[in-house]
């Protein structure tokens, strides 16, 4: 497989994975919009069950990075049985894992909502939310699958249009089993989670029907017979410490939605509706990173260590300067676009403030975002863990609670810790990349 490797290659290459991971976002995020227009509590207890989700996607999502990383440098190397191997090996672990994950939400939901301290008058509503909602991960956990396969043959394009489909059917069913229509009942969060379930099967079967129609990749049993516990260990090896990173961040985040919801709904739907702002800003980062990776991976493959370095300062530039330019206009026009949501002014009056804030946010999140993804993809794997658990941990959850509740500067405050967190997080990087500990690293001995 030929690749272009210069500059704009990452540019082009990450319009379409912005536009396709754009689209996945808006999923949920529509849901948030069109259940507000049904019910405000509504907000809440979708957020809430949102919270919990996003940990389960996380997880997802980095162990099918690990799997793009693998198939990307076995495309190197032209092993198109390693290709085969690894991909039946992926789509097992993760249909396995989504059905674990689904039973075991399911039948803990009750405590994992009372430790995030969910309102009681929302409960009924998250619990209705998330179960049919938790009930659906494993077509999600096959489709990220499929997804990491077409991007490791560069095909983000195809990924992009299905992304498309699925999101459009979503909406039209949000109008319809939201609102109701004919003989069809308002169903309110029951109907947010139907629809974005039915949606979720209707792109499985979709990328399931170009992968056999487009991709020379064999899906079979004979590579499960004896089990590939040596091909296992190559995507754990991978995906356990990048997990770990993205993992920890969530968790963080879980517990500081904790600390929000003792403020009520008020600050809980100001900090659904900025976050919902806020994938405007640090989208493209999360494209262009990915692009980059995909061809830092065959730069490394192919030997080139010396044009790794530029490709990655490059990207760097690039999603600083997009995601800052975002956030300062979602700041500037933050009245109009939260109007959008609701017309209550405390909302319109701490969501600028907050927006404010997340403009040093951004700046450290963009950063972050590509050069884990660079460490990751040269090798350098475990650092960005050990750097990130502490960070997250020390400096977002312990200024946001010192800030936020015992300062009593509110969602503020949380704001404040969680912009520390990820400045501090940035400079570590990127010294961690200027020092060039990352050369020493041998990815390619793992694969």
């Amino acid at each position: 497989m030929q690749m272009n490797l210069n500059k704009q290659s990452i540019v082009k290459m990450s319009w379409p994975i912005f536009i396709e991971v754009f689209l996945q976002l808006m999923v949920g995020n529509i849901d948030q919009f069109m259940i507000s227009q049904y019910s405000q509590p509504s907000v809440a207890a979708v957020g809430n069950g949102n919270q919990i989700m996003n940990v389960i996607i996380i997880l997802l999502t980095v162990m099918c990075m690990a799997t793009t990383i693998l198939l990307t440098q076995y495309l190197g190397s032209k092993n198109h049985k390693k290709i085969s191997e690894i991909f039946t090996v992926s789509l097992a672990m993760n249909g396995v894992f989504g059905l674990v994950a689904s039973i075991l939400l399911i039948t803990f939901q009750e405590p994992m909502f009372h430790w995030l301290q969910v309102p009681e008058s929302i409960m009924p509503e998250t619990s209705t939310f998330f179960t049919i909602y938790a009930g659906g991960i494993v077509f999600q956990a096959l489709y990220f699958s499929f997804i990491a396969c077409f991007r490791s043959y560069s095909l983000m394009k195809t990924t992009m249009i299905v992304s498309s489909i699925m999101n459009i059917f979503n909406i039209c069913g949000n109008y319809l089993l939201i609102y109701g229509f004919g003989s069809v009942p308002a169903l309110g969060v029951m109907g947010v989670a139907i629809s974005t379930n039915i949606s979720k099967v209707l792109g499985l079967i979709i990328i399931y029907y170009l992968f056999r129609k487009n991709l020379d990749v064999e899906i079979s049993w004979k590579y499960l017979k004896p089990f590939p516990w040596e091909s296992i260990k190559k995507i754990l090896s991978i995906g356990i410490p990048t997990g770990g990173e993205a993992l920890s961040y969530q968790l963080s985040q879980t517990t500081i939605m904790k600390m929000v919801n003792v403020f009520g709904l008020v600050v809980i739907n100001t900090k659904v509706y900025v976050y919902i702002l806020l994938m405007f800003a640090y989208v493209y980062s999360l494209a262009i990173s990915a692009a980059m990776q995909v061809v830092v991976g065959y730069l490394i493959g192919a030997g080139k260590y010396d044009e790794v370095k530029q490709r990655v300062w490059y990207t760097v530039r690039i999603a600083v300067t997009i995601a800052v330019g975002m956030i300062i206009i979602l700041y500037f026009s933050s009245d109009y676009v939260l109007g959008i949501f609701t017309k209550d002014p405390e909302i319109l009056a701490l969501g600028k403030q907050i927006l404010f804030v997340d403009i040093f946010l951004e700046i450290g999140r963009s950063i972050n975002i590509t050069m884990v993804r660079a460490l990751q993809a040269t090798g350098d794997i475990k650092m960005p863990v050990v750097v990130g658990i502490i960070s997250m941990w020390s400096t977002a959850v312990g200024l946001a609670y010192f800030f936020g509740i015992i300062m009593g500067m509110g969602l503020v405050g949380i704001w404040i810790g969680m912009a520390a967190d990820e400045c501090v997080r940035a400079v570590i990087f990127v010294y961690r990349w200027h020092s060039g500990a990352w050369k020493n690293k041998k990815l390619m001995g793992t694969v």
